[in-house]
């Protein structure tokens, strides 16, 4: 006599969510050894003054990312493709508690937000990729435009050739990027309070017509800008209290 057998009877099982399978910034390389288009010491410097003059007014610091030559990774289904932009911004972070730890790389998957503001400044060896004037090859990932403008939609794109001083920056119109003409090579941005140009000035000891960032009571200064300003505020007090018979160095407690 055949038995009948007795129903399987299966658990369902939930699935997990996307950030508890998907690769996090430990699973993921920061660099390749090798890898061309790494930064000299222009690209460093210039990030250095991007960073430190960007100061939006309606962001607190833990809603914002300025990053120099960090991994973008940008696409779930294919988790090791990844670009490099020479500095990009992120606004509009959630804030959490505690503090995350200072990232490896940026997830676009983990994270949730794309860049708002990406800067390449442009090289002999990087133009065609830069200007979108490379065509993507077979089974390769997509090139470094295609990814700022149709994948992750970035609103704004830099480009800086200092060789030529030539500043083009590129805003999203639609589902293309259209270029932005820029009286006086300057872009404001009214969502940030903020505008980008070019400045000629000496900044860490070189002169150069460097990208900088300005709100409207002109250029944001740096820190050595503040401090010497601070400074030279200082030098004028002790000489008016000198002029009234006062030595500054002995002022009463």
């Amino acid at each position: 006599m055949l038995l009948e057998a007795s129903p399987v009877m299966y658990q369902p099982i939930d699935p997990r969510s996307p950030l508890e399978t998907m690769p996090t910034m430990y699973d993921l390389p920061s660099e390749l050894v090798g890898e061309s288009g790494l930064p000299d010491e222009f690209h460093l410097i210039q990030a250095a003054l991007l960073t430190e003059t960007c100061q939006p007014i309606d962001y607190s610091p833990e809603e914002i990312l300025l990053a120099s030559d960090l991994n973008l990774y940008y696409d779930p289904r294919h988790t090791n493709w990844y670009k490099r932009p020479d500095w990009y911004m992120v606004v509009d972070l959630p804030k959490v508690a505690p503090q995350p730890e200072m990232r490896l790389s940026y997830l676009v998957w983990q994270e949730g937000i794309a860049p708002f503001l990406a800067v390449e400044l442009l090289s002999p060896g990087t133009e065609s990729e830069d200007l979108g004037r490379r065509l993507r090859e077979i089974n390769q990932p997509p090139t470094k435009w295609e990814v700022y403008e149709r994948i992750l939609r970035i609103p704004y794109y830099v480009v800086y050739d200092r060789y030529e001083n030539n500043l083009r920056v590129f805003k999203i119109s639609g589902s293309r990027y259209e270029a932005i003409a820029l009286p006086e090579n300057r872009l404001w941005i009214e969502s940030l309070g903020l505008g980008l140009g070019l400045w000629q000035g000496i900044y860490r000891n070189f002169s150069s017509l460097w990208l900088r960032w300005y709100d409207r009571a002109g250029w944001i200064p740096t820190l050595a800008e503040k401090a010497d300003s601070e400074s030279q505020r200082a030098d004028k007090l002790a000489a008016y209290l000198r002029s009234q018979g006062i030595d500054p160095d002995n002022l009463p407690i």
